[in-house]
């Protein structure tokens, strides 16, 4: 786009970037597998346009859309609601940078307004979030860290964000924007169809047909016939819901085979020696490839986690990561930071926004308002329910990086209490796990906490 031309009031998503060699580099990873010559002949061959939009088209058509990840994208989202940006997040293969609500002053940031059936509807919505941002604003004067007043903003506030995305999974964030679950959401559909206008003129190969395709596209699954049993709401912060029984055992197998050429039988006799075993799990944790510890899985439940918190689990990419629909939300659900407890008279006016704003949901339902405009009610502090699943290596990034006492206390008490959880099923492996600093060394600089000391002893068993 042409920057000369940038609003800083303007929404939207931008393609801003595009690999330099666009299809060409798809349509020679098409070709280079089915032609005879090097490389760079292949290169040479893939400089028509024409003739790779014809081949693209070709073999994916034949199901072999893996060339598609040649080709890179970097978009820009401006001014978008964090609902877009919630939903955006979840694509893993994609990466992100998002403007962060922890650190950055949003008084002013403004906010997406739905296309209301009428004037009066659209003028109740905006007197209702500026009365949110304004007491955002003044949590902030008042002295409450920015990272516990952003739980006060609604989303629909504007975020601001970039991701860099292969073709493979742009193509996938754009079914599910235009076909299927983002569809709902005009907001995100809208977008879908801004992203795929500017992708078919820059990459008209690997868009063409995109409709056709695409229109049988379903990510939503219906469960409407099951009958779920009355339930309590659990305490738990955190619920071990599955992992891999004998982890260790099973990890240190691994690392024998692989890296001692061991045999089967000879790696489950050096096994039965627990102390073996432990000392393996030692090398493994601070070794810079780790990779047996992806032979161990563990499912974690992780309850009341707020709307903000979640991005902080969304941001570790190599995990399979449950969160439910926001338009299930429960609007009564919310979580109360500690630095608002601490003072009675803003306290007050924290629940006081929280009823408000579930009145103000109630009202615009009965009014006719749909679901998917009801969900910008939805505050930054209200909480859901999410699964994560993660091998024992990304637990161990997880958990170097949220336990440390520089992360956001939130998902820091999700996180301390998942490694109590870990360590009670598999403890010659968790043993070792907790911030960076326990583990070997801490990396924050200037920004250390100071007390390594400390967690050395807070975090050995």
């Amino acid at each position: 786009m042409d920057i000369a031309s940038i609003d800083k009031n303007m929404s939207g998503a931008f393609i801003v970037g595009l690999s330099d060699c666009g299809e060409k580099v798809t349509a020679a990873g098409g070709r280079v597998s089915t032609q005879s010559g090097t490389a760079l002949e292949i290169w040479a061959k893939s400089q028509d346009e024409e003739k790779n939009a014809n081949l693209i088209d070709k073999v994916t058509k034949s199901g072999h859309n893996s060339v598609v990840e040649h080709t890179y994208y970097n978009l820009v989202f401006q001014n978008v609601s964090a609902v877009v940006e919630q939903f955006l997040i979840e694509f893993r293969l994609a990466a992100f940078t998002v403007k962060s609500r922890r650190y950055v002053d949003f008084s002013d940031a403004g906010f997406f307004v739905p296309q209301f059936e009428n004037a009066d509807l659209k003028a109740r919505y905006k007197k209702h979030m500026a009365k949110q941002f304004a007491l955002y604003a003044e949590f902030v004067e008042a002295g409450i860290p920015k990272e516990d007043a952003r739980f006060l903003l609604p989303y629909c506030l504007y975020s601001n964000f970039f991701c860099s995305v292969n073709g493979r999974e742009f193509l996938h964030m754009l079914k599910a924007m235009l076909y299927g679950r983002g569809s709902k959401y005009p907001e995100i559909k809208a977008l879908g169809a801004s992203l795929l206008e500017q992708a078919k003129e820059m990459t008209p190969g690997i868009l063409k047909d995109f409709e056709l395709r695409a229109e049988s596209y379903q990510d939503h699954l219906d469960l409407s016939f099951v009958k779920l049993p009355e339930e309590k709401e659990s305490e738990e912060l955190v619920e071990l819901l599955s992992y891999t029984p004998d982890a260790e055992k099973k990890i240190a197998k691994n690392a024998l085979i692989v890296n001692l050429a061991a045999s089967t039988e000879a790696a489950e006799a050096v096994c039965k020696d627990e102390a073996v075993v432990s000392e393996i799990m030692d090398k493994l944790v601070h070794s810079d490839r780790p990779r047996a510890l992806e032979n161990a899985v563990y499912t974690l439940r992780y309850n009341g986690v707020s709307l903000s918190g979640i991005t902080h689990f969304t941001r570790h990419r190599m995990q399979s990561l449950g969160v439910p629909e926001l338009t299930t939300a429960d609007h009564s659900r919310h979580i109360l930071p500690p630095s608002v407890k601490a003072n009675p008279e803003l306290l007050a006016k924290y629940e006081a926004a929280f009823e408000e704003s579930v009145q103000e949901y109630e009202a615009m339902k009965a009014l006719g308002v749909s679901e998917a405009d009801l969900v910008y009610y939805l505050l930054s502090g209200n909480v859901m329910d999410i699964t994560s699943t993660m091998n024992a290596r990304e637990l161990l990034l997880f958990l170097r990086l949220r336990t440390c006492t520089r992360a956001q206390w939130e998902i820091r008490a999700h996180a301390m209490k998942a490694l109590e959880l870990l360590r009670e099923v598999a403890p010659h492996l968790f043993k070792f796990y907790g911030p960076s600093c326990f583990i070997d060394h801490c990396p924050e600089g200037r920004l250390s906490c100071g007390r390594m000391a400390e967690m050395k002893e807070t975090f050995s068993m």
